[in-house]
């Protein structure tokens, strides 16, 4: 992989419905249209029948075996709503949670349709699908998930994506923790021998020769800008510049003495304007130490501002 790119959203992945039904034949889609009380999945959850193969869940597995029968059904028959739970038909259907789900089966959704979305995806665009009352998968202009006058929307915001500046074990183990949880993401160092070790391990890498934020890294609203330097006098340049970005979190490792000295370094670069938006100390865990335990801490702060 060319080092400094982003690795494209594989359409096979094991969580990637869509990418699933338009890598096989004659697919199925089932989605939660409806909600009522509490769900193991939120609406517009999807799920992808490929034959004897099924991509994503849209319960603890208590429906998953009848949706794989009424998806075989669908195949002939056409699209149908299925109701489980409460004020299903099933009596024997039980949800463990309770409440009830109202889930739409579209069999063979068009493969231009699903092309489209993926490469409208790949080049992290917010983009929407739309269930129409006559139940066809339609595109539709982007906006929260729910019912709109044009039938069921389904949200498909770009995945969060990772810029993970600095070096260290701190830096390391974030690197790794993003990678394994299957995040989109770039390490960017002025060490050689880290990047080297971050390579190896399977995180895109690009070097990082002066303190400064590369213009071509196209930033967007699904960004996180997270810094991990020691050496704290690396960060203000990059952080200006991150700041003028619509970055959805910015933030940078250190104690809260770091932080004001931080602040104070962007305001005699000029920096004025967001910088409420800037992070620091990082993470849910107050005052985490140890690598392991300041990475989840992070991953989970940021993880809860992309939601």
């Amino acid at each position: 992989m060319q080092a400094g790119a982003f690795p494209a959203p594989s359409g096979d992945m094991p969580d990637d419905p869509l990418g699933a039904a338009l890598a096989c034949d004659n697919p199925v889609l089932a989605i939660i249209t409806g909600i009522t009380g509490p769900s193991y999945r939120p609406l517009g959850e999807m799920m992808a029948f490929c034959g004897d193969r099924q991509v994503g869940t849209l319960s603890s597995g208590c429906i998953e075996t009848d949706l794989a029968r009424h998806a075989r059904m669908a195949l002939a028959d056409g699209p149908v709503r299925l109701r489980y739970g409460e004020g299903s038909p099933w009596f024997d259907l039980r949800l463990p949670c309770g409440g009830g789900l109202d889930v739409t089966l579209i069999p063979r959704p068009c493969p231009a349709l699903l092309a489209e979305i993926a490469a409208a995806r790949a080049a992290r665009q917010h983009v929407a699908l739309c269930v129409t009352p006559d139940l066809r998968l339609n595109r539709c202009d982007p906006g929260p998930t729910g019912a709109t006058p044009e039938g069921f929307r389904i949200a498909l915001p770009p995945p969060p994506r990772f810029l993970i500046f600095g070096q260290g074990p701190e830096a390391a183990v974030f690197a790794d923790l993003v990678r394994a949880a299957g995040y989109p993401h770039l390490v960017l160092a002025p060490d050689r021998e880290a990047l080297s070790r971050a390579e190896a391990r399977g995180s895109p890498i690009r070097l990082l020769p002066w303190p400064a934020l590369p213009a071509d890294l196209n930033i967007d609203d699904r960004s996180a800008v997270v810094l991990f330097f020691h050496d704290h006098d690396w960060e203000p340049p990059i952080l200006a510049r991150a700041l003028e970005s619509p970055a959805f979190y910015i933030g940078a490792q250190g104690s809260r003495r770091a932080r004001d000295t931080r602040l104070e370094s962007l305001r005699q670069l000029g920096v004025t304007k967001g910088l409420d938006r800037l992070h620091g100390p990082i993470g849910l865990i107050e005052s985490a130490r140890d690598p392991r335990v300041l990475a989840v801490s992070v991953l989970a702060e940021v993880l809860e501002r992309a939601s």
